[in-house]
């Protein structure tokens, strides 16, 4: 498997749920486990902190994927779960920009372009819920849930659809990294 397909393979069973009594029987921890597999081969400078973002989305998601704990979050307070999202939105941010700049450096503009256009929309996905429930406007609560499942969707789909760029493909190991 390429790395972006497992990166991608990872985050559909993020964006996917499939709740019985309460539990996802799609885990998130283990699509956070898929992207990390697919980060450590990806040949991108911004590797490490990528991979620690990840590990961050992964013990949230260990967290949060009991059912206890999510709804408590909801009920509480909306912004608790907004921020309980930061750190998986904070990874494919920096994952979408990293995958331009490499598409980028490889001369693939149309890539680049779509890519970018992946990071302004998770920008947006960041800064919209503030503004949403700051200025009261809980009516359009469940709009941002579909602006971000939409726009995590458009990403899955870019990944697959770049797994097999020559930018994408995982380096051979150095003789020191051996």
């Amino acid at each position: 498997m390429r790395p972006l397909q497992a990166v991608a393979m990872g985050l559909v069973i993020v964006l996917l749920a499939a709740p019985v009594h309460g539990f996802d029987l799609l885990p998130d921890p283990f699509g956070w486990v898929l992207v990390l597999v697919g980060l450590a081969q990806l040949p991108l400078p911004q590797r490490g902190g990528l991979r620690a973002l990840a590990t961050l989305s992964l013990l949230v998601s260990v967290v949060v994927w009991f059912p206890e704990v999510r709804d408590s979050l909801n009920v509480t307070d909306l912004a608790l779960a907004w921020a309980a999202g930061l750190p998986e939105l904070a990874t494919v941010i920096v994952l979408a920009h990293a995958l331009a700049q490499q598409a980028r450096l490889a001369g693939d503009q149309r890539a680049r372009a779509w890519l970018q256009t992946a990071v302004t929309l998770f920008v947006v996905v960041v800064l919209l819920p503030p503004v949403v429930l700051g200025g009261g406007l809980h009516g359009l609560d469940d709009a941002l849930g579909v602006v971000g499942s939409i726009t995590l969707l458009l990403f899955v789909v870019l990944l697959f659809r770049y797994a097999a760029r020559p930018w994408a493909q995982p380096t051979a190991p150095s003789a020191e990294q051996r």
